[in-house]
């Protein structure tokens, strides 16, 4: 058996990538990426750079602890930086980076896809309900 280079084990790693597998690091990434506070932070960051506090009065419901752990991971992964400007107070700014705009294309088309269906679905829902009241 041949050895291999780190780099071609990354390069076999991902042509086995399945996200199907729950160990599978992209079933573990899929996971993040679904979150309800990932979709909104990445979207409300697509049209631009924001204040921690301008996240927070934009996304809706989400406590202070939510958001910091949201960004922290969107930071961590690579989809965002956070600039520090020196000043009093002290200013933060967020930016979805080229990959982190490539994820937003993406969830920001779910987003607009559940606010332009709801009716639809939650009409699904009420039919769906009377008929489980029936049987």
């Amino acid at each position: 058996m041949a050895t291999m280079t780190a780099a071609q084990r990354r390069e076999q790693a991902r042509v086995e990538y399945d996200a199907f597998l729950r160990s599978c690091p992209t079933n573990q990434l899929l996971d993040r990426i679904s979150d309800k506070w990932v979709s909104l932070v990445v979207s409300a960051l697509a049209a631009g750079p924001m204040r921690y506090s301008d996240l927070g009065r934009k996304i809706a419901g989400v406590s202070p602890k939510m958001l910091t752990q949201t960004l922290r991971s969107l930071e961590r992964d690579g989809l965002l930086t956070r600039t520090v400007t020196p000043s009093v107070p002290v200013r933060v700014d967020y930016e979805l980076t080229v990959l982190g705009h490539s994820l937003a294309q993406l969830l920001t088309a779910v987003k607009d896809w559940a606010e332009n269906h709801f009716d639809e679905v939650r009409e699904s829902r009420d039919r769906y309900d009377t008929e489980s009241l029936d049987d």
